[in-house]
């Protein structure tokens, strides 16, 4: 799958990274984990202290994929909003959901101060705006959700809007607690700390076959230098290319763009450094970086073809520089990196697990979604739980058979 193309700012930030050799034997182990971005790193991260013998293969260099791309706002709301989750998987599910983002952007808090190398996790407020005037009422009404299930946010009127903001609209969500976080350092950091704890890690290794042993319930992984690997469980953390292995029909692809300014001298403008997002659908998404840049993401392309989504990467570019300088007027920007990527998107709104009879002691994460680092830390403590402890309570919320209340178009 062609993910994505442009220029990236994330591995600029840390030029010469961690590296790792390829596979050059056969290996027998208890899981693999197939893919060295972001999920792939939190699932070794999250097994290198169960006493498995865990290993990790990637088949170009870790964070090349959709990590270098991902903008990382760490956020437990999402694209659909928790008021119309209950519709499809009724209050106790969806209550479920919210509690279990929220602890997992704890859990990335916890993480950051445990590893070596710093990622950059830094806790941030959101202001989350309505759009135009028709979508206030549910604004409200998910921010009654949200505070009524304990989140700690204020509900503000275009008054108070303009009071911290050089732009203004009717409402907002303001939110306290989520984060940023830098992904292509926070997946070095994982997987540094997975290595030297014993976990794999092999680069420019790439499986391209599989067979399941019945008789002895195993997997058994070629990879494209010939070498075998032999292991009870499989995690399949590859990202959108996951698709590309196992066909999932909840899934679907959107192209969408994104841009990363200089560094800027003054942000004073920009209150408290806020994450920045709105209701309209597709949605401009903002937020600043430990290095005072500022990243802008959106206007969304229904495209799922490479060449059409990359021939108006230059157009978008410049409409979201313009939306940049439309909401802060007062602070000078100049262009640094531009990029277009396939982005995916699971619709019935939650994250999903695939466990399919085709492949055996499997697990797939699909962590697609606008929030996709708190949906990969979610999926991974409820697959982590479900292989060392032989059960997870949730893994039902996330399979891809998971009930629901009203059937969802495909």
């Amino acid at each position: 799958m062609n993910l994505q193309s442009g220029t990236y700012y994330w591995p600029a930030t840390l030029p010469d990274p961690p590296t790792y050799p390829a596979l050059s034997e056969d290996l027998v182990c208890d899981i693999l984990i197939v893919g060295g971005g972001s999920s792939g790193a939190q699932s070794a991260y999250a097994l290198a202290n169960s006493g498995l013998r865990v290993v990790v293969i990637e088949k170009n260099t870790i964070g090349s994929g959709s990590t270098a791309t991902n903008t990382a706002l760490i956020q437990y709301s999402g694209e659909k909003m928790f008021t119309d989750l209950i519709h499809t998987f009724g209050e106790e599910a969806t209550a479920r959901h919210l509690q279990l983002l929220r602890q997992a952007i704890d859990q990335l808090e916890t993480t950051a101060g445990n590893v070596a190398m710093d990622f950059e996790f830094r806790r941030r407020d959101t202001l989350y705006f309505a759009s135009c005037d028709e979508d206030v009422a549910k604004l409200h009404k998910e921010y009654q959700y949200l505070k009524d299930h304990g989140c700690s946010l204020d509900f503000w009127d275009r008054k108070t809007v303009k009071a911290h903001y050089p732009f203004s609209h009717e409402a907002a969500i303001y939110s306290y607690g989520d984060a940023e976080l830098n992904p292509f350092k926070f997946t070095h950091a994982l997987l540094q700390d997975a290595a030297a704890k014993g976990v794999g890690i092999y680069e420019h290794t790439a499986m391209n076959g599989h067979r399941y042993d019945r008789e002895r319930q195993r997997m058994i992984v070629t990879t494209r230098g010939g070498h075998h690997i032999d292991a009870r469980y499989v995690i399949f953390a590859a990202g959108y290319e996951g698709i590309d292995i196992r066909k999932e029909p909840q899934a679907s692809f959107v192209s969408t763009y994104t841009v990363t300014t200089e560094p800027i001298a003054d942000l004073s403008s920009w209150y408290n450094r806020t994450l920045i997002w709105e209701t309209a659908r597709p949605y401009l998404y903002l937020r600043t970086t430990a290095d005072d840049r500022v990243i802008i993401g959106g206007l969304d392309e229904t495209t799922d073809i490479a060449e059409q989504r990359d021939n108006k990467l230059h157009h978008r570019q410049q409409q979201l520089m313009d939306a940049l300088r439309q909401r802060f007027p007062d602070i000078s920007f100049e262009l640094a990196y531009a990029n277009t990527a396939f982005y995916g998107g699971i619709r019935d709104g939650l994250p999903l697990i695939g466990q399919y009879d085709d492949y055996p002691h499997c697990y797939f994460i699909f962590a697609f979604g606008d929030n996709g680092t708190v949906y990969s830390q979610t999926l991974v403590n409820v697959i982590v739980d479900d292989i060392v402890q032989g059960y997870s309570p949730d893994m039902e919320l996330y399979r891809q058979d998971r009930p629901v209340l009203n059937s969802v178009s495909t």
